[in-house]
Protein backbone atom coordinates (compact mmCIF):
# COMPACT_ATOMS: atom_id res chain seq x y z
CA UNK A 1 0.00 0.00 0.00
CA UNK A 2 2.78 2.45 0.81
CA UNK A 3 4.43 2.13 -2.73
CA UNK A 4 1.30 2.60 -4.26
CA UNK A 5 0.60 6.01 -2.76
CA UNK A 6 4.28 7.23 -2.69
CA UNK A 7 3.94 6.27 -6.73
CA UNK A 8 0.86 8.44 -6.88
CA UNK A 9 1.70 11.62 -4.68
CA UNK A 10 3.00 14.17 -6.42
CA UNK A 11 6.12 16.41 -4.83
CA UNK A 12 5.70 19.59 -4.19
CA UNK A 13 6.26 21.88 -6.94
CA UNK A 14 9.28 23.96 -5.74
CA UNK A 15 8.46 27.25 -7.09
CA UNK A 16 6.35 27.21 -4.46
CA UNK A 17 9.19 28.32 -2.03
CA UNK A 18 9.43 31.29 -3.69
CA UNK A 19 5.19 31.75 -3.35
CA UNK A 20 6.19 34.29 -0.02
CA UNK A 21 8.27 36.20 -1.88
CA UNK A 22 6.04 36.58 -4.85
CA UNK A 23 3.24 37.71 -2.60
CA UNK A 24 5.34 40.34 -1.42
CA UNK A 25 6.43 41.65 -4.95
CA UNK A 26 2.56 41.51 -5.65
CA UNK A 27 1.92 43.73 -2.52
CA UNK A 28 4.56 45.98 -2.89
CA UNK A 29 3.15 46.75 -6.09
CA UNK A 30 -0.28 47.11 -5.37
CA UNK A 31 0.91 49.57 -2.18
CA UNK A 32 -1.48 52.79 -2.30
CA UNK A 33 0.91 55.26 -2.52
CA UNK A 34 2.31 54.30 -6.03
CA UNK A 35 -1.45 55.23 -7.57
CA UNK A 36 -2.25 57.74 -5.17
CA UNK A 37 0.89 60.13 -4.63
CA UNK A 38 2.38 58.29 -7.31
CA UNK A 39 -0.04 59.08 -9.81
CA UNK A 40 0.06 55.51 -11.48
CA UNK A 41 -3.24 54.72 -13.23
CA UNK A 42 -4.88 51.78 -11.25
CA UNK A 43 -5.61 50.31 -13.95
CA UNK A 44 -5.33 46.69 -15.18
CA UNK A 45 -2.46 48.32 -17.10
CA UNK A 46 -1.04 50.39 -14.43
CA UNK A 47 -1.04 47.34 -12.24
CA UNK A 48 0.53 45.06 -14.46
CA UNK A 49 3.40 47.98 -15.22
CA UNK A 50 4.02 48.48 -11.55
CA UNK A 51 4.21 44.51 -10.72
CA UNK A 52 6.47 44.23 -13.82
CA UNK A 53 8.71 47.02 -12.15
CA UNK A 54 9.23 45.81 -8.63
CA UNK A 55 9.27 42.55 -9.99
CA UNK A 56 12.28 43.76 -12.22
CA UNK A 57 14.20 45.05 -9.32
CA UNK A 58 13.49 41.73 -7.77
CA UNK A 59 15.03 39.98 -10.26
CA UNK A 60 18.08 42.54 -10.87
CA UNK A 61 19.10 41.96 -6.95
CA UNK A 62 18.87 37.96 -7.30
CA UNK A 63 20.82 38.44 -10.27
CA UNK A 64 23.72 40.26 -8.21
CA UNK A 65 24.64 36.68 -6.99
CA UNK A 66 24.43 33.92 -9.31
CA UNK A 67 24.00 31.30 -6.92
CA UNK A 68 20.49 32.01 -6.28
CA UNK A 69 19.43 31.93 -9.90
CA UNK A 70 17.08 29.40 -9.91
CA UNK A 71 15.12 31.27 -7.30
CA UNK A 72 15.13 34.24 -9.95
CA UNK A 73 13.51 31.58 -12.79
CA UNK A 74 11.06 30.48 -9.92
CA UNK A 75 9.55 34.06 -9.34
CA UNK A 76 9.46 34.64 -13.17
CA UNK A 77 7.46 31.34 -13.28
CA UNK A 78 5.16 32.67 -10.74
CA UNK A 79 4.57 36.05 -12.66
CA UNK A 80 3.62 33.54 -15.74
CA UNK A 81 1.50 31.36 -13.53
CA UNK A 82 -0.07 34.71 -12.02
CA UNK A 83 -0.67 36.86 -15.47
CA UNK A 84 -2.34 33.61 -16.84
CA UNK A 85 -4.21 33.39 -13.94
CA UNK A 86 -5.76 36.27 -13.46
CA UNK A 87 -6.42 36.51 -17.80
CA UNK A 88 -8.69 33.44 -17.08
CA UNK A 89 -10.24 35.16 -14.33
CA UNK A 90 -11.03 37.90 -15.81
CA UNK A 91 -12.75 36.14 -18.95
CA UNK A 92 -9.65 35.57 -21.46
CA UNK A 93 -10.12 32.30 -23.47
CA UNK A 94 -7.30 29.63 -24.02
CA UNK A 95 -6.74 30.95 -27.46
CA UNK A 96 -5.63 34.41 -26.38
CA UNK A 97 -4.31 33.96 -23.19
CA UNK A 98 -1.39 32.14 -24.55
CA UNK A 99 -0.43 34.93 -27.20
CA UNK A 100 -1.04 37.71 -24.51
CA UNK A 101 1.31 36.06 -21.59
CA UNK A 102 4.10 35.59 -24.40
CA UNK A 103 3.46 39.73 -24.19
CA UNK A 104 3.79 40.52 -20.78
CA UNK A 105 6.97 37.93 -20.85
CA UNK A 106 8.70 39.93 -23.46
CA UNK A 107 7.19 43.60 -21.60
CA UNK A 108 9.08 42.49 -18.51
CA UNK A 109 12.08 41.24 -20.17
CA UNK A 110 12.09 44.84 -22.03
CA UNK A 111 11.56 46.48 -18.41
CA UNK A 112 14.28 44.33 -16.88
CA UNK A 113 16.80 46.09 -19.40
CA UNK A 114 15.53 49.39 -19.01
CA UNK A 115 14.88 49.70 -14.61
CA UNK A 116 18.83 48.88 -14.60
CA UNK A 117 19.30 52.57 -15.07
CA UNK A 118 21.03 54.33 -12.74
CA UNK A 119 18.33 55.94 -9.99
CA UNK A 120 17.89 59.47 -10.74
CA UNK A 121 19.05 59.27 -14.33
CA UNK A 122 17.19 60.66 -17.65
CA UNK A 123 17.49 56.82 -18.69
CA UNK A 124 15.64 55.67 -15.90
CA UNK A 125 13.03 58.70 -15.93
CA UNK A 126 12.13 57.85 -19.65
CA UNK A 127 11.89 54.14 -18.40
CA UNK A 128 9.02 54.82 -16.45
CA UNK A 129 7.26 57.43 -18.13
CA UNK A 130 7.53 55.32 -21.03
CA UNK A 131 6.04 52.51 -18.92
CA UNK A 132 4.05 53.31 -15.82
CA UNK A 133 2.06 56.69 -17.72
CA UNK A 134 2.25 54.81 -21.43
CA UNK A 135 4.45 57.73 -22.42
CA UNK A 136 2.56 60.46 -21.02
CA UNK A 137 4.60 62.41 -19.04
CA UNK A 138 3.34 62.92 -15.10
CA UNK A 139 2.92 65.92 -12.67
CA UNK A 140 6.17 66.66 -11.10
CA UNK A 141 5.01 65.39 -7.87
CA UNK A 142 3.96 62.64 -9.18
CA UNK A 143 7.09 61.57 -11.01
CA UNK A 144 9.28 62.67 -8.25
CA UNK A 145 7.42 60.36 -5.60
CA UNK A 146 7.61 56.79 -8.07
CA UNK A 147 11.49 58.11 -8.66
CA UNK A 148 11.97 58.63 -4.96
CA UNK A 149 10.37 54.68 -4.44
CA UNK A 150 12.79 53.33 -6.82
CA UNK A 151 15.31 54.36 -5.36
CA UNK A 152 14.76 53.78 -1.88
CA UNK A 153 13.25 50.23 -3.10
CA UNK A 154 16.71 49.58 -4.80
CA UNK A 155 18.73 50.39 -1.45
CA UNK A 156 16.34 47.94 0.45
CA UNK A 157 16.97 45.37 -2.04
CA UNK A 158 20.51 46.25 -1.90
CA UNK A 159 21.10 46.51 1.85
CA UNK A 160 19.16 42.50 1.88
CA UNK A 161 21.61 39.30 1.88
CA UNK A 162 19.87 37.32 -0.72
CA UNK A 163 19.29 34.61 0.43
CA UNK A 164 17.49 36.57 3.38
CA UNK A 165 15.50 38.33 0.03
CA UNK A 166 14.17 34.37 -1.45
CA UNK A 167 12.64 33.55 1.82
CA UNK A 168 11.04 36.68 2.23
CA UNK A 169 7.40 37.36 2.74
CA UNK A 170 7.82 41.28 2.73
CA UNK A 171 9.94 43.86 0.39
CA UNK A 172 11.40 46.36 3.18
CA UNK A 173 12.34 49.93 2.66
CA UNK A 174 10.06 51.36 0.56
CA UNK A 175 6.59 52.64 0.81
CA UNK A 176 4.11 54.18 2.94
Amino acid sequence: MFSLRKLFKSDPDPREARRPLWNAVVATARAPHWYAQGTVPDTLDGRFDMVSLVTALVLHRIDDEPAHGLAGVQLTELFVNDMDGQMRQIGFGDMVVGKQVGRMMSALGGRLGAYRATDGSDELRSALIRNLWRGQEPGKPGLAHVMTEVSALRAALSATPVADLIAADRLGGAGH
